[in-house]
């Protein structure tokens, strides 16, 4: 069952599942056409939660509000909350044997405007700075997670998304380039929908336990090089330089290692003046 699966992860999702041949339940609380079976369903609701997971084998949880600025801050907490609460519950009751979901790079401390990075690239041991309730709701699910593991031993795997983008939002890209403060709210960081699907998949045939992966782009949104950027805008933050001149500032060591994620898209596939 991939929830969510209206939204541009979820669409997103749902394709390359169909595509490596999985059954795939699409299950959103907006209506949308989809490949796959689905269903209308409101997450916030426990029985319907259980009714929409009853029979499957593993869950994709991608349902959340994905911005505190669409709602209040109380309604994105109490929403996302809720909904991955049950989720998570409905996939023990049922004895699902894998739960995978949409954490978020906003775990980290972005927008790094209150307090800066402790380091970059960031990876899974930067220390959690949320900044927002939507960031909030996120670490206390990323708990969550890990507890219901240690209770039952099933895989609640959280994948934190960087700044999730479709081929045709490349095109505004350029205009961040003669202003690198503009992007430096997430170290210039994003991830194709399409890796994104990559590593939802990835996940669910991991050999894993409670958890938790960076999934970023291989690059930055920028056509300078990441050196150039920290020391222009971080330049008291350590940095530690990588191999390639534009490699992501998010680190993706990890998903690389454990999951075998390998980001194929680049907005650099798609401008010609790159």
């Amino acid at each position: 069952m991939v929830t969510g699966a209206s939204g541009k992860a979820g669409r997103a999702v749902v394709r390359d599942l169909l595509e490596h041949e999985h059954d795939v339940l699409a299950v959103d609380v907006v209506p949308a056409e989809s490949p796959a079976a689905f269903l209308l369903a409101d997450l916030t609701d426990f029985g319907q939660t259980v009714e929409c997971l009853a029979g499957a084998d593993a869950v994709v949880h991608l349902a959340a509000i994905p911005a505190p600025l669409i709602r209040t801050e109380e309604t994105t907490f109490r929403t996302n909350t809720l909904s991955t609460y049950n989720v998570f519950e409905a996939a023990r009751l049922l004895n699902l044997g894998r739960v995978v979901w949409a954490s978020s790079e906003t775990i980290l401390g972005l927008p790094f405007e209150r307090e800066q990075p402790a380091y970059a690239p960031i990876d899974e041991d930067h220390p959690a700075y949320p900044q927002s309730s939507y960031a909030l709701s996120k670490v206390l699910s990323e708990e969550l997670g890990r507890q219901l593991h240690r209770w039952t031993g099933t895989p609640y795997v959280a994948l934190r998304f960087s700044n999730i983008m479709e081929p045709p939002d490349y095109e505004r890209f350029p205009s961040y380039w003669d202003d690198p403060p503009v992007r430096r709210w997430n170290l210039w960081g994003y991830v194709d929908d399409r890796d994104v699907a990559q590593s939802c998949r990835l996940a669910l045939e991991a050999a894993v336990g409670a958890e938790h992966f960076i999934v970023a782009a291989a690059d930055t949104v920028m056509n300078r090089p990441s050196r150039d950027l920290m020391a222009e805008v971080y330049p008291s933050v350590p940095y530690q330089p990588t191999a390639g001149d534009f490699d992501t500032l998010l680190s993706i060591e990890k998903a690389r290692r454990v999951l075998g994620y390998e980001p194929q898209w680049s907005w650099r596939d798609h401008i010609a003046d790159a």
